[in-house]
């Protein structure tokens, strides 16, 4: 499996998807059949985490094709990550505890036997040996295989969630701050409290067509215990109303000008904001760097062909750059970077963040239930 570096493989990915699986998504979506039987699921993550294409031009594909109510668990699936990025964005202190926590438990497991035989793929599980390779070596895991993963690392391996997140967030072409996180809190039982996901040998054996022998894990432990609870910070986006004339600054999370809601805007220069490892609390891996990098080459070409002014910078140079605005980079890495240096950004924000994120109080059930409305809103 291949994940081309361009928005133009994106679009033809999508409309593959659309055109022959996207009937047999909601009967098959949770089979891993291996690496190199992906037509079951979109692959698509890598491409809407960069803003390559985004949820909007998605989901109307996909209604195109077909209804609503034959859609509605792959819409649902599109819109994980806007939730967990809106609930992430009212919680912030979930990423930087994260950081904190992570920084110290490194220190403790840096010599540890079973850790360091977990991240080589060097257990006494087969299956979770054969997963880490392919995320080390596709960048990629199917969702239910992710699942699987974090509940034996942090259940039968019994190490750190924090640590199996950093690794996801090394290798995932689609790894980003708000689903990473949140979901291996939620395996663990901290996310919603009390609640955690167990993997079992009967659910891997089924959902991989036995293609694993010799699945011993821990189907009994219970969740792990948090004492920390997040209080909702509230928070406007809103978009600044004077953005004519001004530098612009895009980051990783929205490669695709184009499509975006300031397309229109008659901006004086683009800078394409590049953030390497130097300024990254966790240290991506060569492949995943250079995928970013290609993704945003690509969208320099896209501007350039529009003869639009722009131009590929470090994160660093941001000092440098006046009257500027900027695509909101969402809690992670690039927005700390601004907030540890005290750079001061009018920030835009996507119409459909701000529609969805005020949903994102409570938990997903609850989001769900606004599903139509976000999508009639659209389309």
């Amino acid at each position: 499996m291949k994940f081309e570096s361009s928005r133009a493989k994106a679009i033809e990915k999508l409309n593959e998807f659309i055109e022959k699986n996207l009937s047999e998504y909601s009967k098959l979506r949770n089979f891993d059949f291996g690496p190199e039987k992906r037509s079951n699921v979109s692959c698509l993550s890598p491409y809407i985490t960069h803003g390559i294409i985004d949820e909007r031009e998605v989901i109307k594909k996909s209604l195109n094709k077909f209804s609503f109510s034959k859609n509605e668990k792959f819409i649902q699936e599109v819109l994980w990550r806007t939730y967990w990025k809106g609930w992430l964005e009212l919680r912030p202190n979930v990423w930087t505890d994260f950081l904190v926590e992570l920084k110290k438990i490194k220190n403790e497991f840096q010599s540890n036997q079973d850790y360091l035989s977990a991240v080589e793929g060097k257990t006494k599980i087969e299956c979770f040996n054969e997963w880490v390779k392919e995320l080390k070596e596709n960048n990629y895991l199917h969702n239910h295989t992710r699942m699987w993963f974090a509940s034996i690392w942090i259940f039968t391996l019994e190490l750190p969630w924090q640590l199996g997140a950093e690794l996801f967030l090394q290798h995932l072409y689609d790894g980003d701050a708000a689903s990473n996180t949140l979901g291996w809190r939620w395996v663990a039982g901290i996310q919603t409290q009390g609640k955690h996901y167990l993997a079992s040998e009967w659910n891997i054996k089924k959902f991989t067509n036995n293609r694993f022998q010799n699945i011993k894990l821990n189907e009994n432990a219970p969740p792990k215990v948090s004492e920390k609870s997040y209080q909702i910070i509230k928070q406007d986006f809103n978009n600044p109303q004077n953005i004519e004339n001004k530098n612009l600054l895009i980051f990783e999370n929205n490669l695709s000008f184009e499509i975006t809601d300031f397309k229109e805007n008659n901006f004086k220069k683009i800078y394409l904001v590049s953030n390497e490892n130097e300024y990254r609390a966790i240290k991506l891996s060569e492949k995943l760097v250079k995928f970013k990098s290609h993704l945003i080459e690509d969208q320099e070409q896209r501007l350039k062909n529009q003869s639009i002014d722009c131009q590929i910078i470090d994160i660093s140079e941001l000092t440098n750059i006046e009257n500027c605005c900027g695509l909101y980079p969402t809690v992670g890495e690039n927005l700390d970077f601004l907030n540890s240096n005290n750079l001061k950004i009018d920030f835009l924000y996507r119409d459909l963040d701000q529609l969805a994120w005020q949903y994102c109080n409570k938990g997903f059930f609850n989001f769900k239930n606004y599903i139509p409305k976000i999508v009639s809103t659209f389309n």
